[in-house]
Formats: C-alpha cells, sequence, structure tokens
C-alpha cells in the first residue's frame, strides 16, 4: 500500500500521529507539500499542494496510489479531488469546500441550522442592519485568528477595519453570537456510516476573542444534540474520515458554530484515542483505503482527559520554561501528564488573541477531573512558564 499524504507545515497529527500509523499498518508513505525540507527522513516532493491539479500531476508521475489523504484544513478540497482523479476512496470535494468556507456553511445549514449570518466581500461595508451581537470571522479562518466579538455597528465596523488590515482580499462573515457553552463532536464516517466517537466541553478565554484555553472530554452527548448535530453533517456533505465539529448550546437548542472537516489538533487526537482505547490515526487511514470501522461501540468512559492550552498573557521574551515529555510522565495519583512546548526560551512573544498564543499544551489523562486538575495544578507549580 502507497499513501500519498499532503501537507503543509509539520503538526503534531502528522508527525506523532498519521505517519507512525502509516508505519505500524506498513505502508509506504510520500509526502506531498511546499515545504519538503521540514519531514526529514521521510519521502518528499515538492507540489503546490493547494491546487488539485499540481497534486495529481506529481502523483502520476511518481508510484501508483492507494490512498490520497490529508488532515490540513486548507487542503481537504484539492485532496479529495486528487483521490477521486485515481478512482480512490475520495470526500465529497463539494463538501470540503462548504466545511472550509464558513459562508458557504451557514448558506448549506440555513433551513436546519437558522443563525443570521451575512458574507462581507473584500472592501464591502457591514450592513446596517445586525442582530448585535455579532461575531465577526474570516470565512476561511482557522485557530480562532480574527474571530471578534461586537456589539453595534461601531464596534462591528472597527473590527471589520483592523482584520482587513491584514486579510484586505478576503471575505468575512458577521453572524449571530451563539450565547451558550461550547461543545465538540468528534466523528468518524468508514464511506457506510458516520461513527460517534465522543465530544469535549470547550473552554474559551475572555470576550471579544475566542481564544481556546482547555478542552475536557464529555462524551455523554445528549440525543438530541446528536440527532442535529448528524443532520447537520449530512446536509453539508461530510461523511468519509474525520470531522470535527464546534458547537453552541443555546437557549434555543444547539448551534453548529463550525465544521472542520478534519481530525481534533492541539494534542486532542492523541487523548481521544487514548480514552477510547483505540489505534485512532491508524482507524482513520484505513477510513480512506476503503476499508470498514472494525466492530466497535464505545463503553462507558472510565477515565477522565483534559488538554490545557497554556497561553501567554503578556508580550515579552521567554526566560523560562518546562521542558517537554517525549514520554508519558506518571504522578503519584495515577495521572498520565505529557507537555508539548510551542515555544522555547529566547522565543520574542507578541500578544494575537488568538490560538497562535499557545506556550505550550498540557494533556492530562486521570481517573476523574479532580485528579487530573490536582496533576495540571501541580505541573505548572513546579516548573512554570516565564515571558519578561
Amino acid at each position: 500500500m502507497r499513501l500519498y499524504l499532503t501537507t503543509l507545515n509539520p503538526t503534531d497529527s502528522v508527525t506523532s500521529g498519521f505517519l507512525p500509523a502509516a508505519a505500524r499498518l506498513g505502508w509506504d508513505v510520500t509526502i506531498l507539500t511546499d515545504q519538503p525540507d521540514r519531514y526529514p527522513g521521510f519521502e518528499t516532493m515538492a507540489a503546490d499542494v493547494r491546487d488539485h491539479r499540481a497534486v495529481i500531476d506529481a502523483v502520476a508521475a511518481h508510484h501508483r496510489p492507494d490512498v490520497v489523504f490529508s488532515n490540513s484544513d486548507h487542503l481537504q478540497a484539492a485532496t479529495a479531488l486528487a483521490s477521486a482523479y485515481f478512482g480512490l476512496p475520495a470526500k465529497d470535494w463539494r463538501a470540503c469546500v462548504t466545511a472550509k468556507n464558513k459562508a458557504l456553511t451557514r448558506r448549506a445549514l440555513s433551513v436546519l441550522d437558522p443563525v443570521r449570518s451575512v458574507r462581507l466581500p473584500p472592501g464591502a461595508a457591514p450592513p446596517a442592519a445586525l442582530p448585535y451581537p455579532v461575531v465577526v470571522k474570516p470565512a476561511y479562518g482557522v485557530a480562532s485568528e480574527d474571530v471578534v466579538l461586537a456589539h453595534d455597528a461601531a464596534e462591528l465596523g472597527a473590527a471589520v477595519a483592523d482584520i482587513r488590515t491584514r486579510r484586505p482580499d478576503e471575505p468575512l462573515v458577521a453572524e449571530e453570537f451563539l450565547d451558550g457553552p461550547v461543545r465538540t463532536l468528534e466523528t468518524l464516517g468508514d464511506g457506510d456510516a458516520i461513527h460517534v466517537l465522543g465530544g469535549f466541553r470547550t473552554t474559551l478565554g475572555p470576550r471579544p476573542h475566542f481564544v481556546e484555553e482547555r478542552l475536557d472530554w464529555d462524551p455523554e452527548i445528549p440525543p438530541d444534540h446528536l440527532e442535529h448535530l448528524l443532520a447537520a453533517l449530512r446536509v453539508v456533505g461530510a461523511g468519509l474520515g474525520a470531522c470535527h465539529t464546534e458547537y453552541a448550546v443555546t437557549p434555543e437548542g444547539p448551534r453548529v458554530i463550525e465544521i472542520n472537516y478534519r481530525l481534533i489538533g492541539d494534542t486532542c487526537d492523541f487523548l481521544l484515542a487514548d480514552l477510547l482505547g483505540v489505534p485512532l490515526h491508524e482507524w482513520i487511514l484505513l477510513a480512506h483505503a476503503g476499508r470498514p470501522l472494525p466492530p466497535w461501540r464505545p463503553g462507558p468512559s472510565t477515565a477522565y482527559g483534559s488538554v490545557v492550552s497554556l497561553v501567554a498573557d503578556r508580550p515579552g521574551v521567554v526566560t523560562a520554561a518546562p521542558p517537554g515529555t517525549a514520554a508519558e510522565a506518571d504522578t503519584t495519583d495515577g495521572v498520565r501528564l505529557w507537555h508539548r512546548p510551542l515555544r522555547g526560551v529566547g522565543d520574542r512573544v507578541e500578544l494575537t488573541h488568538t490560538n497562535r498564543d499557545y506556550l505550550g499544551l498540557v494533556r492530562a489523562l486521570g481517573p476523574d477531573r479532580a485528579s487530573v486538575d490536582a496533576a495540571v495544578r501541580s505541573f505548572l507549580a513546579r516548573d512554570p512558564w516565564v515571558i519578561t
């Protein structure tokens, strides 16, 4: 079996998840990327991976493909088109485009999920009448970048003007603020059925921004939430492979915030695999090879897991940082804890009020929340991040 994996910059999900999973499956791997020097030790091919024509051309000139796959937000449609070209299992490219473009997502879900929303083309002024408060965001945004809450027309105008200093040629979306607890739904489709893996409760930082500060395992998704969200995935057309859906629990019921047609990130994928006790990354690759998932049904949750984002609270230079843990570190109360540093001593930090402000990620797995929280507090107290 030969896997062509399309990717941009290296991520933990790729380097510590999918590439080792392919090796365990005994597959040959060719990485298609615009940054081939960042994947030492692997066969790489330079290509404009955002363009399906370039991906198809590169694969056709090399070995016969068995799987063409990507976990990148930006590459789903191009990869799906390339996979379909070679007659391989592929996501519906239209679903990939719809999920990636938040304006198209709102249009597709308008009957099922009536969230008031307006698309702002480059240079266009916001309409006079909107249901304030509203959230303005880039139509193709990621990592909470340039996502801002506005309470009135003046705040919205200022937010749009500021965002366009960085994104002058990109469309924006302004939509009603979905007020309520934020949760996720994690699913995996094998081409025949969508399997529900569970979900997380999301803790966000202070408004007007939307930085994810913590995700806590919460697999008991209410039946009405699940029915609504699976209907949303069907409307968009998301089926094959992993999907990470974020939604708000509003007084009117669950409302989709966004559909990310790929695996959850920020090391939550590894926590999810540990909590479920399954080779998740291997299963995703096998699904893209046209293999059905093995017989499996999630049992009652017997463990608690959290990913805590260590967010910079000031600009400056990192002068002290805890070490990363290449392997699990057992604590006295039975909690397994990992730390993934994203910065290093000497790095200059400029606050962006996005997920780019993360200094590191702490992943913890234990018998209950109290023990997980105690282990995280102990780790941070023992060896904190320091910015001066």
